[in-house]
């Protein structure tokens, strides 16, 4: 089973389309879906609930406050059922025909492959944010040396075991491939489109996420120097 994890804080707007689309692009599959709200302010518990009535398939979980996406990503991942594990942005930006792609994508790797990484073309932020992303993803290839061009997109297909074994702390989201080989396994890219939010604005800043994530970045290449030999474990008859 796949289960859709879904963070997002005030979407009560963008949810009743983001989940329509999210079930006719998983149809004839064995899935789940659970959005987590980040301890939303606005109609958001009441349209989950509609939602969860009237399609089925969709768990509600809920934050008494907000403490932030990667908390809420990490929520969803605890929450899971299935195998595999698939994050998406709640904003509606994230183009929900990917998800299968990158479930099959990190299935069809095999096991010494850790995550299916989305890589978003046609970027639809602001160019403020497009530059400030390019300077960061370019800042983070040269010091981790993960192989991956945009860290940011939302759209990632992980093993739920390993999911649940990366170091946690506020920003992990954002590391995912990085963390993933500190684990010993390989990481897969899939280009992605990016689409126009519809309703609503985001819920993230470019300085605030700008200065967080130079500490995130050392702190990352901290812990990957620290685990210098990933040995393969095998446990021997009696």
């Amino acid at each position: 089973m796949i289960s859709i994890v879904i963070p997002c804080k005030n979407e009560a707007e963008n949810l009743p389309i983001l989940i329509g689309e999210v079930h006719a692009a998983m149809a004839g599959r064995d899935y789940e879906i659970i959005v987590v709200d980040d301890g939303s302010t606005d109609r958001t518990p009441d349209v989950l609930a509609e939602l969860a009535r009237s399609a089925g398939r969709l768990r509600h979980v809920r934050h008494d406050r907000s403490a932030g996406q990667s908390a809420a990503v990490r929520s969803g991942v605890f929450a899971a059922k299935g195998d595999v594990v698939v994050t998406m942005d709640g904003d509606g930006q994230n183009d929900p025909a990917y998800l299968p792609k990158l479930a099959d994508a990190l299935v069809a790797a095999g096991p010494t492959v850790g995550i299916a990484a989305g890589q978003r073309l046609k970027r639809t932020d602001t160019k403020l944010k497009q530059l400030s992303s390019r300077f960061a993803n370019g800042l983070r290839e040269r010091i981790l040396h993960d192989g991956t061009r945009d860290s940011g997109c939302g759209l990632k297909a992980l093993h739920t075991d390993l999911f649940r074994q990366l170091p946690f702390f506020d920003g992990w989201h954002r590391y995912l491939p990085a963390l993933a080989l500190r684990e010993g396994r390989g990481v897969v890219h899939v280009d992605v489109v990016d689409r126009s939010r519809i309703h609503g604005k985001s819920n993230y800043g470019i300085l605030d996420r700008g200065l967080r994530g130079v500490l995130d970045l050392f702190g990352v290449w901290w812990l990957r120097r620290r685990r210098k030999v990933v040995p393969s474990v095998t446990e021997l008859g009696q």
